[in-house]
């Protein structure tokens, strides 16, 4: 785990928390990509705390998720401006400590796991159990998410794609290099719109036509 602090920005501490709040436990990378587009101050001063953060634990963003977000109350600096009938009125400019924390995205699973077993139920008392139907459910929905990451390909193979974009795509229904081959020109045209793609989509479409007919010859 590693940590980054910038002390006494020039930013109220309500605003930059809205910030804060929405890349709290996000994977790094999603993070950065997120806060490029956001219109906020806060918004580029906290990336630039989390891509230091990163950085002071030799991590590549990837690998991290963003495990505490804070922003504490600074000084607040006081000024004047006068006013009518010789009378002044307070003006007060906040700052903040804004403190990132970031670990790799295993490191808080095994926390999670050492939870002391509960005690037996005293006589009297029922256990709750789950419904079959409920069981059934869950179980269903392991079973696709297992199905979506076997059919899944390595889409960062593709030029222009990184793992960010492979999410995004992912979210889209795109999962394989042949999704991405078989996109129509308008598929193409909203996520260029739709996810500011970097570059022309369209190279990127050609390249996974290439990898496919190589895996074909």
């Amino acid at each position: 785990m590693s940590r980054a602090v910038l002390r006494y920005v020039r930013v109220s501490p309500t605003k930059a928390r809205l910030v804060a709040r929405e890349v709290q436990g996000m994977n790094a990378e999603l993070a950065l990509a997120a806060l490029d587009f956001m219109p906020n101050k806060a918004a580029g001063i906290i990336s630039k705390v989390i891509a230091s953060a990163v950085a002071n634990g030799d991590y590549e963003p990837e690998e991290v998720v963003i495990t505490s977000c804070r922003v504490d109350k600074a000084a607040v600096m006081k000024r004047w401006r006068p006013r009518a009938r010789g009378t002044a009125t307070r003006i007060l400019k906040p700052t903040s400590h804004i403190i990132v924390e970031v670990a790799e995205a295993g490191a808080e699973a095994p926390k999670a796991e050492k939870k002391p077993a509960k005690k037996a139920a005293k006589k009297g008392t029922s256990t709750k159990k789950e419904a079959p139907a409920e069981t059934a459910a869950k179980a269903a929905a392991k079973e696709a998410v297992k199905a979506t990451e076997k059919k899944g390909d390595d889409l960062t193979k593709i030029k222009g794609i990184g793992k960010a974009y492979q999410q995004k795509l992912n979210d889209e229904g795109i999962y394989t290099y042949e999704d991405v081959a078989n996109m129509s020109e308008e598929q193409i045209a909203m996520m260029e719109e739709k996810y500011s793609f970097k570059g022309d989509f369209k190279e990127s479409v050609a390249d996974a036509k290439n990898i496919l007919n190589t895996k074909e010859a």
